[in-house]
This record gives structure tokens, C-alpha cells and sequence, in this order.
């Protein structure tokens, strides 16, 4: 066997080994030992391989993959600018803490630096945005290799996954030709050789989970006692006026965390709808409104905020977190990575911390006068909307928000389609919610429908799970879960449309992807640039294209466009009823007027903010 093929075979074998059961190819000469070991791999079943002819595209696959499925997952390229290509991918993974396993083809040693074709400098190509990054020396026929392959990847797989520092790594790995098999099975040493200190040829089983366990939650009041110069009575540690804001995050049982503290201290719940917390007794649906209003803001300014996980996408609601005295972070992430994006964290903790031991002093007004708000905001807003013409992107939100089930899951892009989400959709109970993704790690609107179609993926993979009957008899059952949806916005979608040219023989999950069409960037019509001049140029950046007819160009045959809500809905139910992928492109219309309207939407929750405090005042 030529020393290629060997190690390839013995890299994705060590893959498998590690539990890496979705990886992700774009084909390319340099990578051609890999591509056939992974290709017999997935025909053995001990892998599912994913195809792309777009290395951008297979990088933002292998993301989504990995970020809903919660399992390392590797995307192989070839040499040169493909490897450049899987860049953003990388950046996503690093800054949300997903373990992406770049595994890139190169030349070896004595190619580099000749003027050969298709070669570029690949050592360490994404620097720190990688957690490890190492070159794999070219193969040669003699003992010992296989043992040195083993364990690079054994690693790499190690460090993607560590708890609290979690993401990409990178393994850059050299083949010379003959790059392809050449029909001899015999290699120097068994090709199976286990990790040391086994025999040759020997299998020793993986520990199925060897990483470290997360420190155990504290107390409130514990935690706030440990600071400096705090040595009040236990009962009065933990200020009375507090909230809970919880930005993105990685699991279900952080956000459930959050809410049970909001709701045994009595504070009001702000959460980003990738915090998956907008449930409970005191979680707010327009938080970000109610802050925006100076004199709400002003009027409620919190002795305390715990923020769990990542905050960052209302100005109103980090200024509130900026100008608190006591501010506590909770985040599994290493030093390095602990979010404080208002630079002003009093202390840092990996988990959510439990609900103070001792703490009676309820101040019922405090979260009295934050519901009764987010009542007249909610009034406001609905008033607004109903009354508006037309479509708008805020209807489009709101519409699939509600129409959506605890069985799917939804990715939501950057830009307006989150925010959106954030600040005018409705509290929901936690288990009739759908999950709420998103590439919130830098916020990018670029490899989106390729992401979404990768969580799509993981979320309608099979699992087990734990379930007691009637009797009390407990029971290990597959789940799957149900159709996943996108929110987009036009530019969002066109940016990764190559996400859609998929072949035949690729698996496909039940995806619709909704696409907010205000053709441009809708999003500048809030910030400071809007008006200026050449604004439409290079801010607005209107196309005037035919989403429908580029979605159906990428071989998706079923698109629906529609101009209401009412045709909204329809077309949701019926895209989810015919399953596999489809594409619903929203008209909402002129981005200038929609602006106007969120300007309008604003201007009537202060006014039923200042009646509320007038009312108020009355009866006091």
C-alpha cells in the first residue's frame, strides 16, 4: 500500500475511533487518499460523509452539524485557496466555542516554496483562531507512523471538545504521490495498531467520555460573600432589584438554570432567542423596547445583573449592563473567552449560580412595574403591526415564532431577522418553545443556509433518550427531531446560496428556510449611516433580484413568495407537510418605510410607558 492511502485510511479510522461521526468533504486532487477512505468509511456505516463542491459552504455545513449535534465534527479539503475558504467557518467555530475539526490537504516539504501549482503557505494558515493546530509530516514506509497518525488525531479530537475551551482545531496533513490506492492491501506495521501500550494490531475501546465534569453550582449569596469588602448579614447580600439576561448559549439545561434564578429572586428574565430562555413567570418579550425608552431605563436601573452566557444584541439592553454596580457572569468558557462585552464583570462563574440560600426580601414592585411595562409595550407593538400595510419583517418574525412547535428548530440570522425575534415576539412556556439557534460568535450573515442546513441535519438525527411510562418503568427510546426552519434576510440568503446546490445522492433533512426579501440591507435604515449620502450604494446595496427564481436555479423546486401574513402561514404549512428542502421568500416591501415603522413602534411604547408611570403617579 502506498503511503498515502495508509494514512488516510488510519485518520479516518481514528476518527471513528473518537467518535467523530459526521465529516464533511469538497473534493480536490490533494485530498484524494482521504475523500476514498472517508467514502468507504460511510459505505461501512461508520460515518455519515457529506458532500460540497463549495469548501465556504462545507466549513458552515460541518458547523451546523456540530453545533446542534454537540459532537466534534471534521470538514476535509484540498490544498491552496480551499483551504482559505474555510476561514469564516473557523472564525465562527473559535468564537462560539464549536469543535470544527479542519483537516486540509497540502504538498509536502520539499514542494513548498517551488512555485508548485495550487500551493500556499498552510502551517498554522488560521493562527490563534484554531485551539491546536498541527502539520502531519508526509507518510513514509516505516514503523512507527501509525502510532504518530493515531495520536495527532486522538488529540486534535481532545482539544475541540475540552470543557470550557472548546472550537476549532486544525490539522494540516502532507501527501505525496501516488495519491490514489494501488491495489496492495500490505503496509510496513498493522494498519490497526491500538494506543500505546496495547499489542500490535489489538483494538483497545475509547473511554466514551474522559473529559473533565463542570464545578457545581453555588448559592447567589455564597458567591457575592467571597467578593472583597462584603460583610453584610447573609440576608443581604443579594440585592432586591436585580435581572437575569441571558444571551447565547450552548444547552437547554444553562437556559432552564437561568430562568429558575429570575424566578425564585423575583427579577425580570431578558433573553436573546439563542439564550432559549424567553419562558417563565417574569421573562420579558420586549425588553430591549422597554430600555431603549431613557426615562424606563433611568426609573429601573438594577443594584444587580447576572448574565449568563454571551450578550450582545440590543444597545439598550448592554447599556443597562454597563451602568450596573454588580454585575455576575456566568459561562463555562476559560478565562480567555468569558464574554464581558461591557467590561465591567464584578465576577465570573462557569455555571449558573443556584438561588440564593438565605433570601426573603422580595421587592414584588420591582418586577410588578417590569411586567406591567412589557404589558403596555406588548399592546403597543401589536397595535402598530396590525395597522401597518403590508408585510413587514417584525410580521414575518412574529408569524413563525407562533407557529412553531417544541419539535422544531430554528436558525436565526444576524441582522435584523434576530433582533426581530428578540424584540417583538411573545413569551412562551420552555416546553412548547422550538430551539433557537444562531452564528452568534461573531454575528456573521455569511454561511448561513449551509448552517442551517447542517443543524437541520444533527436535529433530525436519531438519538436516545430516557423516558418513564405510566408504571414508572423506564425505557431508552429514539427521538428525532422535527422540521427545522431559517429566518434570513435576502442578503443573508444570497451570500450562501451555494449552500443549496447539493447533489442527488447527499442527505437531505426536512428544511424550510424563510427569506425576508427587502432587497438590500435593511438593517442601516436604524443606524447612525442612515441618510447619508450614497447611502443606497454602499449600505443599502439593493439588487432587485428574483429570490424565488434563485432558489429554484439551485434545483429547489418548491418556492412559495408571499406578501401576507395569511399567505405566510400557508405556505409554512404547507412547505412543513411536503418535507425535504424548501424556500419561502417573504415581500415585505420598502426598507425606507419599514425603518419609519420601527421608529414608530419605539415612539409608541415610550408613550404607553409615560401614560403607565402617569397612571401611576395618579394612584399614588
Amino acid at each position: 500500500m502506498n503511503p498515502s492511502t495508509a494514512m488516510a485510511q488510519v485518520l479516518v479510522d481514528e476518527l471513528v475511533a473518537n467518535g467523530v461521526t459526521e465529516v464533511v468533504l469538497s473534493p480536490g486532487s490533494r485530498s484524494a487518499a482521504l475523500a476514498l477512505a472517508l467514502a468507504e468509511a460511510d459505505a461501512r456505516g461508520d460515518l455519515r460523509l457529506h458532500v460540497r463542491i463549495d469548501e465556504r459552504s462545507a466549513g458552515f455545513l460541518a458547523l451546523g452539524l456540530a453545533k446542534v449535534g454537540r459532537e466534534p465534527v471534521a470538514v476535509v479539503v484540498t490544498s491552496g485557496t480551499a483551504v482559505a475558504n474555510l476561514a469564516p467557518a473557523m472564525v465562527e467555530a473559535s468564537f462560539a466555542d464549536v469543535p470544527l475539526l479542519a483537516i486540509t490537504a497540502d504538498r509536502p516539504a520539499e514542494l513548498r516554496d517551488t512555485g508548485a501549482n495550487q500551493t500556499i503557505d498552510q502551517t498554522r494558515f488560521f493562527g490563534g483562531t484554531a485551539r491546536w493546530a498541527h502539520e502531519v509530516a508526509a507518510a513514509e514506509p516505516r514503523t512507527g507512523q501509525v502510532r504518530y497518525w493515531r495520536s495527532v488525531v486522538a488529540r486534535a479530537v481532545a482539544v475541540a471538545t475540552e470543557v470550557g475551551a472548546s472550537g476549532p482545531v486544525h490539522l494540516n496533513v502532507a501527501f505525496r504521490e501516488p495519491l490514489g490506492p494501488d491495489g496492495d492491501v500490505t503496509w510496513v506495521e498493522p494498519l490497526g495498531l491500538a494506543p500505546l501500550g496495547s499489542e500490535p494490531g489489538e483494538r483497545v475501546p475509547v473511554a466514551a467520555d474522559a473529559r473533565l465534569g463542570m464545578a457545581a453550582a453555588q448559592p447567589l449569596d455564597e458567591i457575592l460573600g467571597l467578593l472583597a469588602d462584603r460583610e453584610a448579614d447573609p440576608e443581604h447580600l443579594v440585592p432586591t432589584r436585580g435581572v437575569v439576561v441571558v444571551g447565547d448559549v450552548a444547552d437547554i439545561e444553562t437556559s432552564d438554570a437561568a430562568i429558575a434564578l429570575a424566578e425564585a429572586c423575583g427579577w425580570p428574565l431578558l433573553s436573546e432567542p439563542s439564550g432559549n430562555a424567553r419562558s417563565g413567570d417574569t421573562a420579558l418579550a420586549h425588553g430591549p423596547l422597554l430600555l431603549a425608552d431613557a426615562a424606563f431605563a433611568e426609573a429601573h436601573r438594577p443594584e444587580i445583573v447576572v448574565c449568563v452566557g454571551a450578550p450582545g444584541l440590543s444597545r439598550s439592553v448592554l447599556r443597562m449592563i454597563r451602568e450596573a454596580p454588580l454585575v455576575v457572569v456566568a459561562d463555562e468558557r476559560d478565562a480567555v473567552r468569558r464574554p464581558d462585552p461591557t467590561r465591567n464583570a464584578t465576577v465570573f462563574v462557569g455555571v449558573v449560580p443556584e438561588p440564593p440560600a438565605v433570601y426573603e426580601d422580595y421587592d414584588d414592585a420591582w418586577l410588578d412595574s417590569w411586567l406591567a411595562a412589557d404589558a403596555r409595550a406588548a399592546a403597543a407593538v401589536s397595535k402598530r403591526l396590525d395597522d401597518a400595510a403590508g408585510l413587514t419583517g417584525p410580521d414575518v418574525a412574529r408569524t413563525l415564532w407562533d407557529v412553531l412547535d417544541s419539535s422544531a428548530l430554528l436558525l436565526a440570522a444576524a441582522s435584523w431577522p434576530v433582533r426581530h425575534l428578540e424584540a417583538f415576539t411573545r413569551v412562551r412556556e420552555s416546553e412548547d418553545a422550538p430551539y433557537v439557534v444562531g452564528n452568534r460568535g461573531t454575528s456573521g450573515i455569511d454561511g448561513l443556509v449551509s448552517t442551517a442546513w447542517g443543524a437541520a441535519l444533527a436535529h433530525q438525527t436519531p438519538r436516545s433518550t430516557l423516558a418513564v411510562d405510566d408504571d414508572g418503568v423506564a425505557e431508552v427510546m429514539s427521538v428525532t427531531g422535527g422540521t427545522a426552519y431559517a429566518l434570513l434576510g435576502d442578503l443573508a440568503f444570497l451570500h450562501d446560496h451555494n449552500g443549496l446546490l447539493v447533489g442527488d445522492d447527499e442527505p437531505r433533512p426536512d428544511l424550510v428556510i424563510v427569506v425576508v426579501d427587502n432587497d438590500g440591507g435593511g438593517i442601516f435604515g436604524q443606524l447612525e449611516q442612515a441618510g447619508a449620502e450614497h447611502f443606497e450604494r454602499v449600505f443599502g446595496t439593493p439588487l432587485g433580484l428574483d429570490l424565488a427564481a434563485v432558489a429554484r436555479a439551485a434545483a429547489v423546486d418548491d418556492v412559495a413568495v408571499v406578501d401576507d401574513v395569511t399567505g405566510l402561514v400557508a405556505a409554512l404549512d404547507e412547505a412543513t407537510a411536503r418535507g425535504s428542502v424548501r424556500v419561502v421568500v417573504a415581500k415585505v416591501g420598502d426598507r425606507a418605510a419599514e425603518a419609519a415603522l420601527l421608529r414608530d413602534v419605539q415612539s409608541d411604547v415610550s408613550a404607553a410607558l409615560a401614560e403607565l408611570e402617569a397612571g401611576d403617579a395618579d394612584e399614588s
